[in-house]
């Protein structure tokens, strides 16, 4: 059976709905799979209706920061009402808020591109924006040819801060509400320079003290070396093993629901030990 943990809906900076996206499992062979938009729950917990056939996990993916620089944390199988898991959501919310003030500042004093007021009200309206949301409205007004180069050439340039919530509260707030931190995509995600094994060492051991109980092995921009050394390290450190494709639907391309390594071959859902945790 198929099993995709790592896909993100409109509720972040996907393009489909959680409802297009249980669609698009049960017709694509995807049996198990958990919603996990950045900083936000309101994709997960909106899954009521689950079809026949279908595994739903309720996930989470944290923007956050700690010492050894950026990384996203995924959470699965939480309570959605735990108190300090909450607390966390609203902190990454509120900082997730004031970095778009900073990037939509940023544009027009170094380039002079002011938002109509449409603009801002739908940038409002989403319910984790960031970067993808500022691309899409640039090439909207034909300033770019496409997302990536609106995001590489006008929103990458601006420095306003972290704006992300720390890695030890991400993890320790999941733990409270009874889930499992994950750290997602470890040696780098999309686009990012991929980790050396001392890199990668290192930031594992902080996360470790905080408590990570997994780590992301099987990734759709992941060839089977990078696989093949995560699984060890997994191994090595008795951590539970996930798998996701990172899909955002047409907002990012090349990658399809199910699709957990680079030249898109299956992957057992049985080699995902977290699913074991999750019973």
């Amino acid at each position: 059976m198929k099993a995709d943990l790592h896909i993100h809906t409109t509720a972040s900076d996907g393009s489909d709905t959680a409802a297009q996206v249980l669609a698009k499992a049960a017709a694509r062979g995807v049996g198990i799979l958990a919603i996990t938009d950045h900083d936000t729950i309101d994709g997960a917990v909106s899954v009521t209706d689950v079809p026949a056939g279908l595994r739903f996990i309720r996930g989470i993916e944290f923007s956050c920061a700690f010492p050894g620089g950026k990384c996203h944390i995924l959470g699965y199988g939480y309570d959605p009402g735990d108190p300090v898991f909450l607390a966390a959501l609203e902190e990454g919310r509120r900082l997730r808020q004031e970095k778009t003030q900073k990037r939509i500042a940023f544009l027009a004093e170094r380039f002079g591109i002011l938002l109509t007021e449409e603009e801002a009200a739908w940038l409002r309206r989403q319910k984790s924006p960031g970067k993808p949301h500022l691309g899409n409205i640039l090439v909207k007004r034909g300033l770019a040819p496409d997302r990536d180069t609106a995001i590489r050439d006008y929103i990458n340039p601006c420095r306003g801060g972290a704006g992300r919530i720390g890695a030890e509260t991400a993890i320790r707030s999941i733990l409270h509400a009874g889930g499992i931190p994950v750290w997602a995509h470890p040696l780098g995600g999309e686009g990012e320079r991929r980790l050396t094994p001392a890199e990668f060492n290192a930031r594992l051991a902080i996360l470790m003290e905080y408590g990570i109980r997994g780590l992301e092995c099987c990734y759709s921009r992941y060839d089977r070396p990078d696989t093949a050394f995560l699984l060890q390290q997994a191994a090595q450190h008795g951590l539970l093993v996930s798998g996701g494709s990172d899909y955002h639907g047409s907002n990012k391309v090349g990658i399809e629901l199910g699709m957990l390594n680079a030249d898109n071959t299956a992957v057992d859902s049985a080699a995902l030990t977290v699913l074991q945790a999750l019973r």
